[in-house]
């Protein structure tokens, strides 16, 4: 799910568009291959779905918009994403406090 890279923490997400509203859904897989999964208000129609993921991104981890990248996963439920300039140890700790409540 999150993997150090030289550029930033690169992180694997599940996405679940057309939900109600934007939020950590928990965990999707298990092992290496797990994803976290995260409910997405918009459509996936023209982009607008990786639109809001890379806003809720940015606002969880405390990065600007600009900090987000989509690497792949463009057009798939599975993507990941570089959190550029982020460091494993403070993502994990964000992730593990939202998944705890």
């Amino acid at each position: 799910m999150l993997r150090e890279t030289k550029d930033g923490v690169a992180l694997a997400v599940r996405a679940q568009p057309g939900a109600k509203k934007t939020a950590i859904a928990g965990i999707y897989g298990a092992g290496d291959s797990a994803q976290l999964k995260v409910a997405v208000q918009a459509p996936p129609i023209e982009g607008r779905a990786n639109e809001a993921l890379i806003k809720f991104l940015a606002a969880t981890f405390n990065l600007p918009k600009s900090s987000v990248e989509l690497i792949s996963g463009d057009l798939s439920r599975a993507k990941v994403f570089l959190l550029c300039g982020a460091k494993l140890d403070s993502i994990r700790t964000v992730l593990n406090a939202a998944l705890s409540s």
